[in-house]
């Protein structure tokens, strides 16, 4: 799909492969956000001002700035009713004389109870999995059926969170967000996000903290890009992309790549020939 809004071009491509992978990627090009300025060249401008942006080519400032898609994502993992866990990484130190091993890596995974459980900043150093698991659905093995949502190229808004366009686009406040199925719930910015006094958003929803566990229940994932412009983005943008995706977790016995059958017979071809040898 490609969209235009207002000066950019978004192409937003789902890929589906083989193995169950869902890559979801976008992709921004276009006219870039400038404004005009006296100056002409770099040592024009006194060291104590700030031109909110880069000098790309004479008397044009290119504004710094983000960019943030939303994505709606209603799983139902096998059904509707599912659970959103929190499969937390942490460090667990051994004792003195234990092992030669200082430290491993210890896995506790947390059920969210309610809306404000799965509101998710992703952070660097305190790692985690996110799964949508359906807990009605067990396998041979014990584990629930699921996905897992894998972050990609993102971004976190810096803006005051009282400031209007922060309050219009209070979803940029986490990355990953879960709701209960809501048919009226569509826009995370709410219908006119443009006229919105952020009243009318998925941050506003989120405050009843209802009940997600073994729900019907939406994930929201917000991909963003910060924007601070160069020369080379003046005056139509090299295309610039990022993406995340759902990935299947305990769905499948076992890799369902391992029996695919070829696109075509000349795929065996280079087999048959190495047996030949």
């Amino acid at each position: 799909m490609a969209a235009s809004v207002g000066n950019y071009d978004y192409i937003v491509d789902w890929e589906f492969q083989t193995d169950g992978l869902i890559r979801i990627k976008v992709s921004a090009s276009g006219m870039l956000m400038v404004k005009g300025t006296t100056y002409e060249n770099m040592n024009q401008v006194p060291e104590e001002e700030d031109l909110y942006g880069t000098l790309i080519t004479e008397n044009v400032i290119g504004v710094v700035h983000d960019h943030y898609v939303n994505f709606y994502l209603d799983m139902d993992v096998d059904g509707s009713n599912n659970s959103f866990v929190n499969v937390h990484l942490v460090k667990q130190e051994t004792n003195e004389g234990e092992s030669p091993r200082k430290s491993y890596l210890k896995v506790k995974k947390q059920v969210a109870k309610t809306e404000k459980d799965a509101q998710i900043k992703l952070k660097l150093y305190d790692p985690s999995e996110f799964h949508v698991v359906n807990p009605s659905r067990i396998n041979s093995i014990g584990n629930p059926s699921g996905y897992r949502i894998v972050p990609g190229g993102t971004a976190a808004s810096l803006l005051d969170l009282h400031d209007p366009p922060q309050m219009r686009a209070a979803f940029t406040n986490n990355q990953i967000w879960v709701t209960p199925y809501n048919r009226s719930e569509q826009w995370a910015a709410g219908l006119l996000a443009c006229q919105s006094k952020g009243d009318d958003t998925l941050a506003k929803w989120t405050e009843n903290d209802r009940p997600i566990e073994n729900r019907d229940i939406v994930l929201w994932y917000t991909l963003g890009f910060h924007h601070v412009p160069c020369q080379e983005d003046y005056p139509i943008m090299p295309t610039v992309s990022a993406s995340f995706d759902l990935k299947p977790v305990n769905f499948f016995k076992k890799n369902p790549i391992l029996r695919a059958a070829p696109y075509s017979k000349d795929d065996f071809l280079p087999l048959r020939s190495q047996a030949s040898a």
